[in-house]
């Protein structure tokens, strides 16, 4: 017999050891500040954006405590504006979603005073559609990344569809 699996209340959910895992394996590490795609911020260790410079460098340690921080940030933007409950599973993919995109843009969709189509969809209890709005976040630094032979953000948009595929399978 099967155990039957329940959605959780968001805010009883914390990002487990493996969505964590899954968050610095998908972003890859530097040790140093690189833009990623023209036109965007600079990003060190994990991904990580918030008050980086080019020329600052890290370590594998440290980059991985700060990308620890930034994950518990994303977990609180997430737990403010996404009321559905949900499986671990789609907590850990949400945010690790938020980390890659900014907690204002998962919550919002990127406008003040918006709520993005995957928080709208989720707190309607619109699972699946939340996923498919994963493929809405197909830009990087103002480029549609899902633009055939596209070699400038190609990995964007395989990182979302590959999301969208991950999230439709927990369904």
């Amino acid at each position: 017999m099967s155990a039957q699996r329940v959605r959780i209340a968001v805010l009883a959910l914390t990002l487990s050891a493996a969505g964590f895992v899954g968050i610095v394996s998908r972003e890859g590490y530097t040790d140093r500040a690189v833009i990623p795609t023209k036109g965007d911020v600079p990003t060190i260790g994990f991904g990580t954006t918030e008050g980086v410079q080019l020329g600052d460098t890290t370590t594998p340690v440290v980059a991985m405590r700060r990308a620890l921080a930034d994950s518990k940030k994303y977990e609180g933007a997430l737990k403010q504006c996404v009321s559905a409950p949900l499986y671990q599973e789609e907590y850990d993919l949400y945010v690790s979603l938020a980390y890659n995109i900014g907690a204002f843009n998962f919550c919002s969709g990127g406008r003040a005073g918006g709520t993005s189509n995957i928080v709208r969809r989720l707190n309607a209890g619109d699972y699946s559609g939340a996923c498919d709005a994963i493929l809405d976040w197909k830009y990087a630094a103002g480029f549609d990344c899902s633009t055939p032979g596209n070699k400038r953000c190609a990995g964007v948009w395989a990182d979302r569809q590959a999301a969208q595929k991950q999230c439709k399978a927990v369904q």
